[in-house]
C-alpha cells in the first residue's frame, strides 16, 4: 500500500523516533523496514494517508546524536519482523532513508517544536 507522492496542498509531518539501541537502527538501513510500538502506530498511518511526505528522524535513547532519516514509504501492516528481537514491536514498514549519517544534537538546537512547548528538536 504504497502512498501516492507527491501529494499535493498536503502537508508533510516529521517524527522522531526514538530507538533503544543502535542495532535496530542498523537493521533499518539494512533493509529498508521499521518497527514500532503499537501505540504508535495509529498516528503514524493516519500521517501517511494524511499528509504529502513523512519523514521519520531517528535518535538512540540516550546517544545525543540523531543517526539519520528516512520518508516514510508504505502504511504499516500487520506482519511482525523477528529482526526486533522483542514481541512489544507492531508490524513493520517500508522507508526510504535519506540520510544515514550521525549528527550531533547541538547541530540541531537552534530548532524548536512548538508543539512542545518551544523546547529544542532531539
Amino acid at each position: 500500500s504504497k502512498s501516492p507522492s507527491p501529494r499535493q496542498n498536503m502537508p508533510v509531518r516529521y517524527f522522531i523516533m526514538k530507538s533503544n539501541n543502535l542495532q535496530n537502527i542498523d537493521i533499518s538501513k539494512q533493509k529498508g523496514v521499521w518497527s514500532t510500538m503499537p501505540s504508535n502506530e495509529r498516528k503514524l498511518n493516519e500521517a501517511f494517508w494524511e499528509s504529502s511526505m513523512v519523514y521519520l528522524i531517528f535518535s538512540v535513547q540516550g546517544s545525543g546524536h540523531f543517526q539519520g532519516f528516512a520518508r516514510m514509504s508504505s502504511a504499516i501492516g500487520c506482519e511482525k519482523s523477528q529482526d526486533w528481537g522483542s514481541p512489544a514491536f507492531g508490524g513493520t514498514f517500508k522507508v526510504e532513508w535519506i540520510r544515514k549519517e550521525t549528527i550531533p544534537f547541538r547541530f540541531a538546537h537552534h530548532l524548536l517544536n512548538p508543539w512542545n512547548d518551544n523546547k529544542k528538536v532531539q
